[in-house]
């Protein structure tokens, strides 16, 4: 899906000063004031765990990971809750043969609830104690001595200076446990993280951002530029609609989580919006995925992108994208027009 196989999208290139692109690798961009420069299509490690992305195999996603830095890729993203530390273990064995890959994992909350409730007290959700002990368990996992990006798997900014986590967090930075420190932000509550970014408080967020939900750019990209905040965007294709794959006919695995996501008549109501997407700009139904991750990389507070993918086949795709390039600005403003305010992690009614 390089741009000129079959593809017009009038690509522009960022400014020299926010990439640097590697002999032979993908492009690199700065997250945030951590001094790490990460690739712009970074791995998303959530499906190769298996337990809610029904077909996973450790084979194929050893090779996919593998071909991902071989191909100049340097950003893993995985979690200790993806299969109870399975995706981790995965990604510990390719990281260690692989020096300098950056891999950042997420303690899940104490209490298990996705996303974070309004009111609801830190010292439930990570106490110290907790999240050292998670940070301890991640770095057995993986294989390694230092994590290079911890994160929260949830967030409220009422807790900012509540509880003893963030004194959790200086302990493992002196440690030498953790480099850097973020927070993924709950399923669209982009603002939901303002204040812990203007604190100074995180040096990485992790959010949805995509042509549908652009929620981001209301406020909290902005602060993340203002503040040298590294911006990790996930959910950049919808969870698979923006792929175009997901069709009224699609089906899913008993057990696949993507059943919720597009149960009821989700499918059918997605069909239109993609239409109109084609229209406006003038792309075939095959070229919406390379339009819908060129939209998230042209903001210039995005470091990177991260993208599951479990074959080699999806990994050479869509690292050809790490090129530097992005939207014009009148298909920006074209897609700009195509936000769709919905939540489709609520079960469909």
């Amino acid at each position: 899906m390089r741009c000129g196989a079959g593809i017009s999208l009038g690509m522009t290139t960022p400014a020299p000063t926010t990439t640097e692109h590697p002999t032979g690798g993908m492009f690199r961009r700065p997250l945030g004031k951590t001094g790490l420069r990460v690739a712009e299509i970074g791995y998303g490690a959530w499906g190769i765990g298996g337990a809610q992305w029904i077909g996973a195999k450790d084979a194929q996603s050893t090779r996919a990971l593998e071909r991902y830095l071989a191909l100049g890729g340097n950003f893993i993203d995985t979690a200790l809750a993806y299969a109870e530390g399975h995706s981790e273990r995965l990604v510990g064995e390719v990281a260690r043969r692989n020096p300098g890959t950056v891999l950042a994992s997420r303690v899940p909350p104490k209490n298990r609830v996705w996303p974070a409730q309004s009111g609801s007290r830190v010292q439930d959700v990570f106490p110290g104690e907790y999240l050292i002990e998670s940070t301890v368990a991640s770095l057995n996992n993986l294989g390694l001595d230092t994590l290079d990006v911890q994160q929260l798997h949830v967030w409220d900014d009422s807790w900012l200076g509540q509880g003893d986590w963030q004194d959790a967090v200086t302990q493992l930075k002196q440690g030498g446990k953790v480099k850097h420190f973020g927070i993924s932000i709950n399923d669209h509550q982009p603002d939901n993280a303002v204040k812990a970014v203007e604190a100074g408080a995180v040096q990485t967020v992790q959010v949805i951002y995509n042509v549908f939900d652009q929620t981001p750019r209301d406020r909290l990209l902005d602060a993340c530029r203002a503040n040298g905040v590294g911006v990790i965007v996930r959910v950049a294709l919808d969870e698979g609609s923006l792929t175009g794959h997901i069709t009224p006919e699609t089906t899913f695995d008993a057990g696949d989580w993507r059943n919720m996501y597009f149960g009821g008549g989700r499918r059918q109501e997605l069909q239109p919006r993609l239409r109109a997407i084609e229209q406006d700009l003038g792309v075939s139904t095959a070229q919406l995925p390379e339009t819908a991750l060129r939209f998230v990389l042209s903001h210039p507070a995005v470091s990177t992108v991260i993208v599951g993918m479990r074959s080699v086949r999806n990994v050479e795709r869509n690292a050809a994208l790490a090129d530097g390039r992005g939207l014009s600005d009148s298909q920006l403003q074209k897609l700009y027009a195509h936000r769709w305010d919905r939540n489709w992690y609520s079960p469909a009614g």
